[in-house]
């Protein structure tokens, strides 16, 4: 089975493609699509898991359905960034069910957070919470996302 400079297969590319877009697809149409047996598509998502390449498998919950009709940008920018501070920071908003995704970035802010609230007074309870209490946050500003244009965490592969 010929690989790239990924170590991915043209098996393992398939398998990839089809179960980001549908993590509950058959393993027969897996294995027809890729060219492959049942028992190799098996083998490979085995492997695959246990290489860490497919991190999990997850449903995608729209959030409005759940009650959390609101979708915040916020850039956070920190006043000291010691090695200690920054993972007590990761470790709070890893805590926090409302943040979706943190990254740790560059430039004007030290990190960029993705959250959702029912209204503007659960954000503002949720900043509340998050950001005033924490002598180490120096300014946090946030952007209110007017429309969801594309989500996803699909990787080219």
């Amino acid at each position: 089975m010929p690989k790239d400079q990924s170590g991915l297969s043209a098996i393992d590319r398939t398998i990839l493609r089809i179960m980001q877009s549908d993590a509950n697809a058959r393993l027969d149409h897996i294995a027809e699509q890729a060219g492959a047996s049942v028992a190799t598509i098996q083998r490979r998502l085995r492997h695959l898991r246990e290489a860490g390449v497919i991190e999990g498998g997850v449903i995608v919950v729209n959030p409005k359905t759940a009650g959390q009709g609101m979708t915040f940008l916020i850039l956070v920018e920190l006043e000291r960034e010691r090695i200690d501070i920054l993972d007590k920071f990761r470790r709070k908003i890893s805590g926090e069910p409302q943040i979706q995704q943190c990254y740790y970035i560059t430039g004007d802010a030290d990190f960029a957070l993705i959250a959702l609230a029912n209204d503007m007074d659960e954000y503002q309870n949720l900043i509340q919470r998050l950001f005033f209490d924490d002598t180490n946050v120096k300014r946090f500003r946030t952007s209110v996302v007017m429309e969801r244009t594309k989500v996803s965490l699909s990787v080219p592969v």
